[in-house]
């Protein structure tokens, strides 16, 4: 077995990288109820306008958050909209 040395600064290095990769790994493991997204990602999620926005919040459509004038939607409630609103396919495919 052959040791290998490392001054005191390369040891700092490789434990930070060691903490990136452990939090790059947890943010992908997030599930998606727990990842918010705020309104302008949830406009360019939607393919959406302000004003759609703002409707759907209007008429309980979405549900969010607001903290002064930054909107915050999550994931789930996101995917929640969607499938309230699934349409299943008319025809039977053969």
């Amino acid at each position: 077995m052959e040791a290998i040395i490392l001054s005191k600064d390369q040891y700092q290095e490789l434990i930070g990288r060691i903490d990136e990769i452990k939090s790059t790994i947890t943010d992908t493991s997030k599930k998606p109820e727990d990842v918010f997204l705020d309104n302008a990602d949830f406009l360019q999620l939607m393919n959406i306008s302000k004003r759609t926005a703002q409707t759907w919040r209007d008429e309980g459509k979405i549900s969010f958050s607001q903290i002064g004038n930054k909107i915050y939607y999550r994931m789930s409630d996101v995917q929640t909209l969607l499938n309230k609103n699934y349409n299943k396919a008319f025809k039977k495919a053969r």
